[in-house]
């Protein structure tokens, strides 16, 4: 089928008759491919951990050090504010935002395996400067390194399993992604826990373990098959089919074969990939994947809690040790979220698990606000009964996003490109996503420092604005064959008013009338 308006005439019906099983092989891609979530999710974790470790503040930001003892047991919203020490977060989020567009062209021109292999490589070479860093300009630099390994990463990882995917359960395969980075993040976790105890050097032990994961993503990449979609867009159709014969488990693939050439045809038609995004007909993609979905997933605040928990607990007045404790409870909840999104996103849908979670995330986000306007900023310590209720807050906001922006964010981004322009739809899914993860990531601790509990309230505006979103604008994805996705928005009650403006979508309509007044079913 047609990856943009021209060509869709050929598609209806052609999806029922797809064939396949779920296979050792594609499970195995499966397990490899989602592993890239893994570096994702180990540097979200071990950096959080990493800045509240007091060896590390010693070392290369004492201020920060001597600050946070002269509150240890009380409630100070200013202990982290440092704008030095918020950049060694956000720094690997710029880098990684301009490597997505290096990422664009080898994930197009090389395929999807590729790139993986490159981020990996750039991963572990981040992980050993940082663990080597004698001063903050090797630890800026050892963050680009992993920035640019991210940034190759999160553009391929998504893109390569919604395509090696069978349809009725791309949610679900597309979503080990965000299951690896959870799971990344709750290593991540454990692994500062123990660290902490290991003085003085027990840090450079925790960022130097990313090089693990890397290692054994570039070695499994190497076993990596292509996506059959990536394989027919470079010309290689008798490798093509063979894979997909592999993945599938069948030598009847004609109709998801023929599915994927006429995508790749219309792709090959198209000139200018990111000028393309821009059109008429594509204007629901752009507004709603590259632009609303990357920009909102961060805008949760999900993040800022995943940076920084151990540094939130702390300011709130839990001890070291209390913090990390906290940030392996909340990485567990990320866990938990993930998993329950892998086994109902293509029976509930995606709508169903956004809005739901928007009314959970904001509920928990205002009792948040409510317990610090009222208990904190007076430098008292906690109590252990409001730092219950505060740490079951922040789960039950957690554990939302765990089944809803955390994946989805990556999932219907993936599912709403055309072939002819999902390489570079994907790269600007992660520029704007990596911009305003490293946006938050600067301006999250002096936001706590300034605005107190007001932040958190701003964060629950944010998420009802989200969920605004969603309801008037996104269709449901899911079960629709990833090559017929565009069709939706010609039935949305907003976007076929847009669309319809396009005079190739209007070229395509009146081809399709005539088809209809003929009496002429159209081809399958």
């Amino acid at each position: 089928m047609a990856g943009g308006f021209g060509g869709g005439d050929a598609i209806a019906g052609r999806a029922e008759q797809y064939e396949g099983k779920i296979t050792g092989y594609f499970i195995l891609a499966c397990i490899v491919g989602s592993f890239g979530g893994s570096l994702f999710g180990y540097d979200l974790g071990v950096s959080s951990g990493v800045t509240a470790m007091d060896d590390f503040l010693i070392k290369f930001f004492p201020d920060v050090y001597e600050r946070k003892r002269a509150h240890l047991h009380e409630t100070d919203y200013c202990k982290y504010d440092n704008q030095v020490l918020t950049l060694f977060t956000s720094s690997l989020y710029f880098a990684g935002l301009v490597s997505t567009f290096a990422a664009s062209y080898v994930t197009k021109r090389r395929g999807r395996r590729a790139s993986i292999m490159v981020g990996a490589v750039s991963f572990f070479l981040g992980g050993a400067v940082n663990a080597a860093a004698a001063n903050i300009a090797m630890l800026i630099v050892g963050r680009v390194l992993l920035g640019v390994g991210i940034g190759f990463g999160n553009q391929a990882v998504p893109l390569y399993l919604s395509e090696i995917a069978p349809y009725k359960i791309r949610g679900a395969v597309n979503q080990l992604f965000q299951l690896t980075t959870c799971l990344g993040i709750l290593v991540a976790d454990v692994i500062n826990y123990f660290t902490d105890k290991i003085h003085p050097w027990g840090w450079r032990l925790s960022l130097g373990l990313a090089m693990g994961p890397a290692t054994a993503i570039f070695v499994g990449a190497l076993f990596l098959p292509e996506t059959p979609n990536s394989l027919v867009e470079r010309g290689e159709l008798e490798e093509a089919r063979r894979v997909l014969e592999k993945v599938r488990g069948t030598r009847k693939v004609d109709a998801e074969f023929e599915d994927l050439k006429e995508a790749s045809e219309a792709a090959r038609a198209v000139r200018g990939t990111f000028r393309n995004l821009l059109a008429v007909r594509n204007r629901p993609q752009l507004i709603i994947g590259a632009l609303g979905i990357p920009a909102f997933q961060q805008l949760s605040g999900m993040n800022s809690i995943l940076f920084y928990s151990p540094v939130i607990f702390q300011s709130l007045g839990f001890g070291n040790s209390a913090a990390l404790y906290s940030s392996i409870i909340t990485g567990s909840m990320l866990v938990v979220g993930a998993l329950v999104s892998m086994l109902v996103v293509d029976r509930l849908g995606r709508r169903f698990l956004f809005i739901e979670a928007g009314i959970q995330m904001i509920t928990s986000m205002v009792v948040v606000a409510v317990i610090l306007a009222l208990k904190f900023g007076h430098g008292e310590e906690l109590s252990k009964g409001v730092g219950t209720v505060l740490v079951v807050a922040i789960c039950l906001f957690v554990v939302a996003y765990g089944w809803s922006w955390g994946p989805l964010g990556w999932l219907v981004p993936s599912e709403l490109f055309p072939l002819e322009m999902r390489s570079a739809g994907q790269s600007v899914v992660v520029c704007v996503n990596l911009f305003w993860t490293a946006a938050v990531a600067q301006c999250f601790l002096a936001a706590m420092c300034h605005l107190r509990w007001g932040v958190f309230i701003l964060f629950a505006a944010l998420i009802v604005v989200m969920s605004i979103f969603v309801v008037l604008l996104l269709p449901e994805t899911k079960q629709v064959p990833i090559e017929e996705i565009w069709m939706l928005f010609d039935k949305h009650w907003y976007w076929k008013r847009i669309v319809s403006k396009d005079p190739k979508y209007q070229g395509h309509q009146h081809h399709m009338a005539a088809v209809a007044a003929a009496g002429v079913k159209p081809e399958v």
